[in-house]
């Protein structure tokens, strides 16, 4: 069975608090792209690729995806759990709070990348099901990345939260899930 390939574009910000010396500990945005591979599970029933030749549409694969990329993930702003700005949203802008992107630690670009893989398993559990993600991608610049696999999330044990387990389009657990 082919892989099926696509990629979506974000903006976001971060800021970084492990390193004080860093020049990451100062607010700042990238524009990212998030290149995500899938291929039919090798225990789903047998993929029938009938008349059309294919699987199931591009459209089907990535439409709950590219859904919570384009509606909670673009313009999000990554913290730690512990940041002291989630207190300032919290008091002065609680509007803004589901737009937070929040991970247990630095959001580094690692981190986010495995707590996003994480978020597209859910979703594709429960959209897709048939179908799982072998190579995920974040292009944080244009020279730098972070690819993950299957691998990669098996060995990962750290909970970055509950919300990357549900299949909405919750970005953080300051709030209860809708």
């Amino acid at each position: 069975m082919p892989q099926i390939q696509f990629t979506r574009r974000f903006s976001m910000a971060h800021r970084l608090r492990a390193d004080a010396s860093s020049k990451c500990l100062t607010p700042h945005g990238h524009n990212e792209f998030v290149k995500v591979t899938l291929k039919a599970k090798p225990s789903a029933p047998a993929v029938a690729w009938g008349d059309r030749n294919y699987a199931l549409s591009f459209e089907a694969l990535k439409r709950d995806w590219h859904a919570f990329v384009d509606n909670a993930l673009d313009h999000a702003f990554q913290l730690g759990h512990d940041d002291p700005m989630i207190g300032y949203f919290r008091s002065h802008e609680p509007q803004l709070l589901p737009r937070l992107l929040v991970i247990k630690g630095d959001p580094t670009t690692e981190a986010v990348a495995m707590a996003l893989y994480h978020k597209l398993g859910a979703i594709l559990s429960a959209h897709v099901p048939d179908f799982e993600c072998v190579r995920f991608e974040i292009e944080e610049t244009p020279t730098n990345s972070v690819i993950l696999t299957l691998e990669d999330l098996a060995e990962c044990n750290f909970d970055f939260g509950a919300w990357t387990h549900r299949p909405d389009h919750s970005i953080n657990d300051l709030e209860p899930a809708a």
